[in-house]
């Protein structure tokens, strides 16, 4: 386990570089030619390889200058929530995309089918009782292979770096077994895993679709936080931040009294089918690529052995690498404690060679 360390002048000292650099560093570069030069964000809509559905995919790298083809990664959400919001939303003026892109790489990110800015399935315009579980994670697979494709062919690279959190890492984990020669590296952050009666599921629902309040959200978030940690685990403003930003990718549910995110129940159901039935939906065992596995010491979506479970079967990856971010939940990329995750992430990227 890797010792973590607090520095909060430096978090500070980029938090600040980045936000400057996001807005009005035009005029500032102009007059200091010395300052680092913004980060470009480009939102795009790329087909999936499934007739009709569209995929929103967001792009920042460094204004105006080259890609670097080993420095180019893709995120991918978990089972509810938007890449958009959980990714790019700029906490303290800094989100991870903003970070990564400060550290030279050419970062996206995807929506599956059914989340934030993607093609919605039509059955999420009806009463989610008239249809089965819709999105499942052969879907979001596909769909991700999608995005992989379009980078590839857009940068003129074989592979792509890929990085999935919860449900994500799943869908990351099978596509880096299946298609080895088009991912650099892999990053699976709070992995999935076979659960034992020990470990129930947090997130459940029947029908095609869920509807979730952000009251719930919070509740979930902070299960298993002793009392007297959880009112300086999130940093004032930034759960409303999220809450606000999360709602506004659901235009439909956003209107309702209160307003909910809907999302599909594909991963309940491949989650009932796999996880909770003893059966891996993948076998890490076929992933061929340098591997960080990345977990929070208060997870209780997805315990820590389930993480270590999926350590000790990556077998064939060249090299493997577990840290635990202490004093973190489910979800530490948004919580006092993220620059840990950050770092961490950013140590393990930026090493040479990539295979």
């Amino acid at each position: 386990m890797r010792r973590m360390e607090r520095t909060p002048l430096r978090i500070a000292a980029l938090v600040s570089l980045l936000a400057s650099c996001a807005s009005g560093g035009a005029e500032r570069r102009a007059a200091d030619p010395a300052m680092p030069p913004k980060i470009a964000v480009e939102d795009l809509s790329i087909p999936s390889r499934a007739p009709g559905i569209r995929l929103f995919v967001r792009n920042k790298r460094v204004d105006g200058a080259p890609v670097a083809k080993d420095k180019i990664l893709l995120f991918v959400h978990g089972a509810t929530y938007p890449a958009e919001t959980s990714f790019d939303l700029p906490l303290g003026g800094m989100s991870w995309m903003d970070f990564l892109a400060g550290h030279g790489w050419d970062v996206y990110l995807v929506d599956v089918r059914g989340y934030g800015r993607s093609t919605r399935p039509p059955e999420m315009d009806e009463p989610p009782d008239r249809h089965p579980p819709i999105v499942s994670t052969d879907d979001a697979v596909q769909d991700v292979g999608a995005a992989v494709d379009f980078i590839r062919a857009r940068r003129s690279v074989e592979r792509v770096t890929l990085l999935g959190w919860s449900w994500g890492t799943t869908i990351m984990g099978a596509y880096t077994a299946q298609n080895p020669d088009r991912v650099a590296k892999l990053v699976l952050y709070a992995p999935q895993w076979i659960r034992s009666a020990a470990t129930p599921s947090l997130v459940t629902g029947e029908g095609a679709y869920r509807a979730v309040s952000m009251t719930s959200a919070k509740d979930r978030w902070l299960k298993g936080v002793a009392e007297d940690k959880r009112k300086d685990l999130i940093p004032a403003g930034w759960f409303e931040q999220w809450a606000e930003a999360t709602l506004a990718t659901d235009p439909v549910g956003s209107r309702q009294s209160p307003p909910v995110l809907r999302a599909p129940n594909g991963v309940i159901q491949d989650g009932r089918v796999y996880w909770s039935s003893g059966r891996p939906y993948y076998d890490p065992a076929g992933i061929t690529v340098p591997t960080l596995v990345v977990h929070a010491e208060w997870d209780q979506d997805l315990p820590t052995p389930l993480a270590q479970a999926v350590f000790s079967r990556l077998t064939a990856a060249p090299y493997r690498r577990f840290v635990e971010i202490g004093e973190g939940t489910h979800t530490v990329l948004m919580e006092r404690n993220r620059m840990q995750l950050f770092r961490e992430v950013q140590l393990f990227l930026d090493e040479a060679p990539a295979r």
